[in-house]
Formats: structure tokens, sequence, C-alpha cells
């Protein structure tokens, strides 16, 4: 694939990244963006031929995937977190839409994965992974970051796994400071502006309760078992950190101005 490059943004991924490169060999050049991995992932990805590893200090996932996009030569980009298994049945499928041609870019359902088993539905949106270089460039959404693509997309009907199985404590870490941007988010956006999710959690207390209960039962988790069940813990965990953090952000903010109110 001469006209593809896959770019890749890691740390500390080597529970990931070995799965995730040995799927791309059929990609003739993978950007890898490491920003100071301690664990063994820069070794792992020295193992594979077509895999090109470069370094960067982190400032945010935006910024990181922008750099990577300035190293891409080639008319089209896979972006995957390293995390993404591209199984071949979607390899093939990307390959199939390069050689169309016929939109700018391609959005791919994820399909999540807990320890491997891959869960029926999960509460994940679509994401833009196949797109022409020159028409993309990312931009910061919260703790996460999201393509702004200048064209038309289309999409994929085979989906690409998210298959995290870096250890639980890495998980719990990662989820105040992710908290802490969402909030930023949320309260720096205008109610209208908000998506219906995101004004669901700025009410505070309701997602703990309401994400978890609407994967299990609206779209049908349970049937999924312990791995379901797991997965309702990880949303009604992340969803409750998130909810602390608002209200710990409102009390700060009412603290304050409760201050600087002179007295009558």
């Amino acid at each position: 694939m001469q006209a593809l490059t896959a770019l890749i943004i890691t740390f500390d991924e080597a529970p990931n990244i070995e799965r995730v490169l040995s799927l791309l060999t059929w990609v003739e050049r993978v950007i890898v963006l490491d920003s100071g991995s301690t664990d063994g992932t820069v070794e792992i990805c020295h193992r594979f031929a077509n895999v090109e590893l470069h370094h960067r200090p982190f400032d945010s996932l935006a910024s990181q995937c922008n750099y990577g996009l300035s190293l891409v030569q080639t008319e089209w980009c896979l972006s995957l977190d390293a995390d993404y298994l591209v199984p071949p049945a979607s390899a093939r499928e990307l390959r199939e839409a390069i050689a169309r041609g016929d939109r700018d870019g391609y959005y791919a359902q994820l399909a999540y994965c807990v320890a491997g088993h891959r869960l029926r539905r999960a509460i994940l949106p679509a994401r833009i992974v196949l797109f022409r270089t020159a028409r993309g460039h990312y931009a910061q959404d919260g703790h996460a970051h999201r393509l702004v693509l200048d064209g038309e997309a289309g999409l994929l009907r085979e989906p690409v796994l998210h298959d995290d199985r870096k250890p639980l404590r890495r998980w719990l870490a990662s989820q105040e400071t992710y908290a802490q941007q969402e909030v930023a988010k949320l309260t720096s956006t205008s109610w209208k502006e908000l998506s219906w999710p995101d004004r669901i959690r700025r009410c505070g207390v309701v997602a703990p309760w309401l994400v978890p209960a609407y994967y299990l039962l609206g779209k049908g988790g349970f049937r999924d078992g312990w791995a379901g069940l797991d997965y309702a813990a990880q949303r009604a965990l992340a969803e409750l950190v998130l909810s602390i953090k608002l209200i710990e952000q409102t009390r700060l903010t009412t603290g304050t101005h409760e201050r600087t109110v002179p007295a009558r």
C-alpha cells in the first residue's frame, strides 16, 4: 500500500503495541510517534521492519497527531490509537476504499473488547480512521481529540477493535486527568453547543447511573456476561470521577464568587 501511511501515538503501550503492529504488516510505512515510553514499547516497535519510530515530548493528543501528520508523505493516512486492532476483513475494506477514492475520509465503528472478548455493543462513537492526509487536521476535544475533515466522509462496514490490555491501575490513574480535561470542556462550552451525552454529564450525578444502565439494558450489554458487567463498571466509575470533579469545580467557583461579593 504505497498510497497509505499508518500513524500511531504511543506512551508505555507495551501490553498493546505488538498486537497492533502485527496486523499492519500490509502497510508499507507505519509511523509511531512516542513520547518517552520506558516499558519496552520502543523495543517492540524496532522488531517491525515497516515501523518508523519518532519521538516528541507530549503536550496534547491533538498536537501529537498534527505533528505526526506532518511526517506523513502519502496521499492517505490511517490514524489509529495504540490499542486499535485492524482485523483482516477491515484491512481489505480499507484497501478497497483507497482504490475507489470516492470519499475524502472514512468512519469506522469501534468494537470494544474486554480482555480480548469483543462486546456485542458498546457506547463508543464511530471515528474517522482513514482520510486524505492533506484534508485533515486534529483538534482537542476534552481529554480526547477529533479529526476535522475538509471533505466528505463515508462509513466502513467492518469495525476496528478497541482492545486495551494495560493494567487496571494504569486505567484508574488516567481517569482523574481525563476527568479534569472534560470538566474544562463542559464548563467552558455553552449548553446549546453541547451534545446530548455531554449535557447529561454536565448535570453531575445523573451520568454515573444512567450511562451503565443504558449500556446494560438499552443496548443489551448484559448479554455479554462478565465482560459486559466489567465494561459497565468502567463506564460508571469514569462518569463518577467526572461528576465528582464537576461538583468540586462548582464548589470552588461558588466559593470564589462568595468571597469576592462585598458584604452589605
